[in-house]
Formats: structure tokens, sequence, C-alpha cells
């Protein structure tokens, strides 16, 4: 059995080659060139997409015995990934430019070139579990073994056909042993740091970004009041996110945080925290994974962000694969563009995009 193996550079891929390896897989390594922060004139040093990383990728294949290439995707990440993060905030949204990365990166192009060079899988380092369910007949994930690392939330929008070729071996690890099975190994990744950012917004400015990337400022508009009153000016729509209260700049006496913002009108309204909380909400593009779409109302919980606790939740699959979801209690700063994951107990039933929610 060939597997292909994703490697970041980063001790988890690392790992995941090794743990394959053991079980029995001829493996390959590949690194994707997804981003380099110089393409538009950042320092190199500061992204988790540097040069060091394809070889600190190219070291662990070396030690594992590994064949390894290098494949080139900046023009796809940039026309796909960044593209879509641009207009998904100026649109209003607030996107989440890792799931669509693999979403349309890792797990639709480089699962078609692993399956066009003859593999039998690919794998990765993230920390999900997966395998077939007879009773169900359909591939399932469930969240990882180490809840601190579980990433169930970013990999939700995976199908079926992509389950059932993807391996994730740390599922059933914790990320000390991870670290302590790749120091065993002398893998120069053992003690690496995680990446924290996103690759290509690695400041943390994602106003910034977007300006560099369109060559120009976006216009200052009004700071609203909830009533409409006219509190200030803003720097540019795209730069304030739902629930937002740092780097406003208005002299209110009390905190105010971002509550609605209009892209057409050009405006963004402040208010108090408890603005900020729904009791449910609608996605569309739902991905039903684990499960077939329910005909009826089912049960649920449900994160609306990344490390978020699961919150309890009744979920209604409606046409047009769209979801509606109304939370036991309200739930605070629900925002549109970001995704919307399902479980059941440890079992992940599906995401889908969040577009709108009740308050």
């Amino acid at each position: 059995m060939r597997a292909l193996i994703a490697m970041s550079g980063g001790v988890d891929s690392s790992t995941a080659a090794y743990l394959l390896q053991k079980q029995g897989y001829d493996c390959e390594g590949v690194n994707l060139t997804l981003y380099r922060n110089t393409d538009i004139g950042l320092a190199c040093h500061k992204s988790c997409c540097t040069q060091r990383d394809a070889d600190d990728a190219s070291d662990a294949a070396f030690r594992l015995g590994m064949p390894f290439e290098s494949l080139d995707c900046r023009g796809l990440f940039r026309e796909t990934v960044m593209a879509d993060f641009v207009r998904s905030y100026e649109a209003g949204r607030t996107p989440n430019p890792c799931i669509e990365c693999n979403r349309r990166i890792k797990f639709d192009y480089l699962l078609d070139y692993a399956r066009n060079r003859g593999f039998d899988c690919l794998a990765t380092g993230h920390y999900v579990r997966t395998g077939y369910d007879d009773a169900s007949g359909r591939w399932q994930m469930k969240t990882a073994l180490d809840e601190t690392k579980d990433q169930s939330y970013v990999l939700a929008m995976l199908t079926q056909e992509q389950l059932a070729f993807l391996r994730f071996p740390l599922g059933d690890y914790r990320k000390t042993e991870i670290r302590e099975i790749a120091a065993s190994l002398g893998l120069v990744t053992a003690h690496k740091p995680d990446s924290q950012d996103i690759c290509f917004v690695p400041d943390g400015d994602y106003g910034a970004f977007l300006e560099r990337y369109r060559g120009g400022s976006y216009p200052s508009g009004a700071f609203l009041s909830e009533s409409g009153e006219v509190l200030g000016r803003h720097r540019g729509a795209v730069r304030y996110t739902l629930g937002q209260r740092r780097g406003l700049r208005l002299p209110m006496g009390e905190r105010v945080y971002v509550v609605a913002k209009d892209m057409a009108a050009n405006t963004v309204t402040v208010g108090p925290d408890s603005s900020l909380y729904s009791s449910a909400l609608t996605a569309s593009r739902m991905n039903w994974l684990s499960i077939p779409e329910p005909g009826a109302v089912i049960r649920v919980t449900a994160r609306c962000r990344y490390r978020q606790k699961p919150q309890t939740a009744l979920a209604e699959a409606l046409p047009g694969g769209r979801l509606y979801l109304r939370f036991a209690s309200p739930q605070r700063a629900i925002t549109p563009g970001q995704t919307v994951v399902l479980y059941d107990g440890e079992l992940v039933l599906g995401g889908g995009m969040i577009r709108n929610t009740e308050k």
C-alpha cells in the first residue's frame, strides 16, 4: 500500500509519516508551497510558509527514508483561498481560510494528485479519528483523543469520497506523545512550536492585508449607535468584526462592541455586549458527514468557533442544503462567514457556513 503524506514542516505531519510506515505503508512526502510573505513585501521569517518549513519537511522525509517532493501551489492558493478571503470580508462576513484551504487545496487538489500518481491514500497530521461504520454504510469522523488538539471543526466539510481516501494517524495520540516519538527519531521538528496565525496574515492585521491585496485603502465611514446616531468615523468597514471591542477608538465612557455592519452603506454599528447574543442561526452549504441528512429535527451540540465548547441545540435540515439551528441558550457573537459544526457526542455530524442569525 502506497501513502502520500502531506508534510507541512511541523512535528505532526512528520510523525504521521512515521506512524504510517509502522503500519506497513510505503510512504512518500510532499510539501505544498502555498504562500510566501515576500510575495507582498512582508518579512518572510514571520510566516509559517517559509523555506525553513519546506527544508524541515525535507529533512524529516530524509531521516525516515522517504522520497520527497515540493509542489508550488501559490497560484491556486491565491485564486481560491486568498481571493475568497478578500471577497468574504468585503461582503461583511468573517471567513475561515484554513477551512477553505483544506477544502480546495489539501483535500481537493492534493487528493486528486495522489490518486493520479497511483497512491492508495493521502495522510495528514490532523488530530481526528475516522473509520467505516458497517451499520450505516458510511465513513465517519470522530473527535480526537486529545481534546486540546482536536481539529474536527476544520475538517467537517469533507465528503464521504474524501474520507474513504484519507488517513489521520494522530487521532488516537496526545500531542505530548507525538513530540516524544519525534524526539526519539531525531526529527528536527520534535520541539518546533505550532503555527498559530493564518499563513498569509502572520501579523494578524487583516485590514492591512486586504489593502495590500487590493492595492489601496478602503473608504472610511460612520460608526453608528443602535439608534442610528453617528458616533464617529471608522477606518474602513472591512477592518471590523462582530464582537470586536479593541481598536474602535470611540470615547464612549463605557465598553461597546461591533454588533452589526452594513457594507452597502459603509457603516459599523456598535452597542453593549448584550446586543451580541443570538438564539438561532441559518447556515448554507450544509455538509452531512457521518450521517445522512436527517428528515426530522434532531438534538445536537454545535460549535460556531474553533475552540468553542459544544453548545446544545436543535438542528433542522432545510431545502437547498441549508440548516436551521436553535440553541438551548443564546450564544455570543455568532458570526456570518464562519463555520458551524454539529456533533453527537464524539461523532462529527457535519458542518455548514453561517449566513445569518436571530436575536
